[in-house]
């Protein structure tokens, strides 16, 4: 199997399965002499793990991460970064009934068509459950990135949409509601929707948004690296994601050029901002920011149709612990996919000029 990388310089590989023993990952090319937190990043794998909410999977794992490579004296030491979450409580006798079936909108029949064989234990490596090892290393390219932050929250559950700006809303209280919507009174009417569309067995998409801060003028490689383009790309590779739109986005196409160019002040910083902080595949050193939209998860507590390996169709029902909402827990995920793609064109961009 190809596409287990991700980056250049600062490069991830994953590895492991949702039902296996572990899930884990390689980094390569983290600088040496980073002084790393260890609970901080912790603190990261906590944000995404399951169980920790009445709107989240109820799947228990303490998502512990353990680092075997790569960090001496609380240091980081240029070599890889080794590291590995073990699995504590999988129950794959919740996917027996699909063993011979494929779930609609599932990675399933592809799978199997593509490889011959799959593993249909919560999806074996199309698992969401793989993005543990993401977030690990968002976390240490976090710490490599120290000026510069990044937050994202929830601005969207179904049709229920915050109308407010990124600038009009406080962070502070994002991580204090279990939806993590950065507005107090949205999040309680989303945490029960949410609640109510679990009690359907059924599942809601959603939207987060995500902000990036301090970002230095500079980091982007034109033509086909473009820094947009990148982070489009590091979001689209999240499962269930299925769109992608920064700075004005799909609501630039109905204004005029004259309404969407952004004029400059006399320091270079712009009096808009529908560029998103990137021109030309480069940061402007303006806030960056964008949606990522998440579909209502595949898997549904309720009967459906569908064919099995012989072509025939069959009726079964969804079992075991889901989330019926993954933006809650899709939040630190989002940020560290934008912390690699950050990380990695920092390290590019010491090579651009002398």
């Amino acid at each position: 199997m190809a596409g287990n990388s991700f980056g250049q310089l600062f490069r991830l590989t994953t590895f492991g399965e949702s039902h296996g023993v572990a899930l884990g990952g390689v980094i390569d090319g983290c600088p040496a002499g980073i002084e790393l937190d260890l609970q901080k990043i912790q603190e990261e794998l906590d944000r995404r793990k399951p169980g920790q909410s009445a709107i989240v999977t109820q799947r228990k794992e303490p998502d512990t991460v353990e680092i075997f490579s790569g960090v001496f004296e609380g240091k980081t030491t240029g070599t890889p970064i080794g590291f590995a979450i073990r699995n504590t409580n999988q129950k794959s006798k919740d996917y027996s009934h699909i063993k011979d079936s494929y779930r609609p909108s599932h990675a399933d029949y592809v799978y199997d068509q593509k490889y011959g064989f799959r593993d249909y234990r919560g999806g074996g490596r199309s698992s969401a459950r793989e993005t543990a090892s993401r977030v690990v290393a968002g976390a240490i390219a976090k710490q490599l990135l120290s000026d510069i932050k990044i937050t994202a929250y929830v601005s969207q559950v179904g049709a229920l949409k915050l109308e407010k700006n990124y600038d009009q809303l406080d962070f502070s209280v994002i991580e204090s509601n279990p939806v993590r919507c950065a507005d107090m009174e949205m999040a309680t009417h989303m945490e029960e929707y949410i609640k109510s569309i679990k009690k359907e067995g059924d599942t809601i998409g959603g939207v987060v948004t995500c902000v990036i801060q301090n970002v230095p003028i500079g980091l982007g490689e034109p033509v086909f690296d473009k820094l947009h383009a990148k982070l489009g790309e590091a979001m689209l590779s999240i499962n269930a994601v299925k769109g992608f739109e920064y700075g004005s986005g799909f609501d630039g196409v109905a204004m005029k050029g004259s309404e969407h160019n952004d004029a400059y002040n006399p320091d270079g910083t712009t009096k808009t901002n529908r560029s998103g902080g990137i021109q030309g595949g480069i940061s402007n050193g303006m806030d960056i920011y964008f949606n990522v939209a998440f579909k209502p998860v595949a898997t549904v507590l309720q009967a459906y149709d569908t064919i099995n390996k012989e072509g025939e169709k069959v009726t079964t029902q969804g079992k075991g612990r889901h989330d019926p909402c993954v933006v809650p827990r899709a939040v630190p995920i989002v940020e560290a996919m934008a912390a690699l793609v950050l990380a990695d064109y920092t390290l590019l961009a010491r090579s651009n000029k002398i």
